[in-house]
């Protein structure tokens, strides 16, 4: 059991770090060596793919949080925060502009 665990888990993470068409190949291979009838393959196909689809978006999760991390460490302003910033100084200006023209 926990051999079938194990290599389901391995077999997973093979496929969330292939591109979408050597998943394909691959699934085909599979299906043609189990001899399984088209309807087998075919649900066998959606289900791989609907895992695939998965795993690749925790992927994407994963990496996006740690290049959000080391940017944080690296002290390196990201396009969001810079964003903020010049909005920030647009309403500071608008203020300054305003209290000048009463001044006057």
């Amino acid at each position: 059991m926990f051999d079938l665990v194990k290599k389901s888990m391995l077999t997973g993470i093979g496929l969330a770090l292939k591109t979408r068409d050597e998943m394909e190949e691959l699934i085909k291979e599979i299906q043609k060596k189990s001899e399984m009838s088209e309807s087998e393959g075919r649900k066998f196909f959606e289900d791989a793919q609907k895992r695939y689809d998965e795993a690749q978006e925790k992927l994407e999760k994963r990496v996006e949080t740690a290049v959000k991390d080391f940017l944080k460490r690296a002290n390196i302003v990201t396009t969001e925060e810079l964003k903020e910033l010049k909005k920030e100084i647009r309403e500071l200006k608008s203020i300054v502009n305003t209290l000048t023209a009463k001044s006057d």
